[in-house]
């Protein structure tokens, strides 16, 4: 088991990624801290793999040194943090609301700030560790009014070429992970406008959204918790301070050049 021995703290546990991380996480032999803004369904996760559930803000750095803690009572100390925990939400640059767009940025780059700062002493003393941030290809481009969400993961990769930067000599690797779309209640919701513009189901808005993904289909939660299983495990122990795209070839794609596709 690849992660056999380790404790981990994963927010935004309750659903999509987060539970997925977590179970994948558990499967591989960590004892995992399971946070997340919502009790009911982190303290169902954290029941189903032997784990604990901090229910909390992720913007609160109370909470995410009450997760510390107990990562430390509860299994005797902590080796991986996946901050997950994160909003969407739309807007142009013109329009979005401020009370948005502080929010957005508070739980997308603040949150996971927080987590890791309340994290490195107990992974410092540790004398290794790793942190791994869910961040998006919205990293690296934008959606349409999406001004918040775009700039929110853009500077969370400042945040993970800073904590690589700093920590890495002390033995703390920090990696991001960069999903496209996911099949999970967030992308649902995401969704939800496709259906209603276009009056068609779920599954539909799905492929009309990966129409151009060289897979052709969204990725499901499980492959996006292997990704952070492989960042978060000993088999990366060289990985620092990387992107890992996990969008099924989205990026790859040349859009413009899709105009001289035969049947474009």
């Amino acid at each position: 088991m690849r992660l056999d021995g380790k404790v981990a703290i994963v927010s935004g546990g309750g659903t999509g990624i987060g539970a997925a991380t977590a179970r994948r996480f558990a499967e591989e032999g960590a004892r995992v801290v399971v946070t997340g803004r919502r009790p009911e369904p982190i303290a169902a996760v954290a029941e189903e793999i032997g784990g604990v559930a901090v229910p909390g803000d992720a913007t609160d750095a109370a909470h995410a040194a009450a997760a510390v803690e107990a990562a430390q009572t509860s299994f005797g100390g902590l080796d991986i943090v996946v901050a997950n925990a994160g909003v969407g939400f739309g807007g142009t640059a013109g329009d979005v609301a401020e009370d948005t767009w502080r929010r957005t940025i508070d739980v997308n780059v603040t949150g996971p700030l927080l987590l890791a700062r309340a994290a490195l002493p107990a992974l410092l003393e540790r004398g290794a560790g790793a942190i791994v941030l869910v961040a998006s290809v919205s990293s690296l481009v934008s959606s349409p009014a999406s001004a918040a969400y775009a700039t929110s993961k853009a500077a969370l990769l400042g945040l993970l070429r800073s904590l690589a930067v700093d920590y890495g000599r002390r033995g703390i690797r920090t990696n991001a992970v960069l999903p496209g779309w996911v099949d999970t209640p967030m992308g649902d919701e995401a969704m939800d406008e496709l259906v209603q513009e276009r009056g068609i189901d779920l599954e539909a808005a799905y492929r009309l959204v990966t129409e151009h993904v060289p897979l052709g289909r969204p990725a499901t939660p499980e492959e996006i918790a292997a990704c952070c299983l492989f960042l978060a495990s000993d088999e990366a122990s060289i990985v620092n301070g990387a992107t890992l795209l996990a969008d099924g070839g989205q990026l790859a794609v040349d859009v413009a050049a899709l105009a001289f596709e035969p049947d474009a």
